[in-house]
């Protein structure tokens, strides 16, 4: 039998991650584009961002292993993806013309186009369920509550900084 659930577990998860390179990449990505975006919104909108995404990544996340149990099939969850693929969302959507250079392959590809392939790539991947043990869904429900709250801050935007 499964532990029991607890509410915290929502912000928890994202402080473990598996490995030490689990670690380096999300927290080199969380400095690549969390810097810039925190300039951009100020440092209490940023957290608050980053935070609706993680919770929204572990909420998705709880709902695909719910399913996945159903079969069989359940695995725990860790990692600060989930706030990192909102964060890769705001900082395509606000600077979509940003040229980012890749290491593997080495090209140059546009915020925003670079944004839209690794969502997809994440959404084959998750359907598919290639790479076993990856939380694609969490980093998509990262990259989907994060696009929600954007659109919610287009009509109503944060009244702190």
């Amino acid at each position: 039998m499964p532990p029991s659930f607890e509410p915290w577990q929502l912000v928890s998860y994202s402080f473990l991650h598996g490995s030490i390179m689990h670690l380096l990449l999300n927290m080199y990505a969380l400095w690549l584009f969390g810097t810039r975006m925190e300039n951009v919104w100020g440092s209490k909108v940023f957290a608050l961002y980053y935070f609706v995404c993680v919770m929204g990544a572990g909420l998705v996340q709880l709902y695909v292993a719910s399913q996945a149990a159903k079969q069989g099939g359940v695995y725990p969850t860790i990692g600060a993806s989930g706030g990192v693929f909102g964060l890769l969302l705001a900082f395509g959507m606000t600077f979509p013309n940003e040229r980012l250079m890749l290491i593997f392959p080495p090209i140059v590809l546009k915020a925003k186009w670079f944004v839209l392939i690794y969502g997809a790539i994440e959404l084959w991947a998750g359907v598919t369920g290639t790479e076993a043990g990856v939380a694609h869904f969490a980093h998509l429900g990262g990259m989907f509550f994060g696009l929600a709250l954007l659109l919610y801050w287009r009509r109503y935007p944060p009244g702190f900084r």
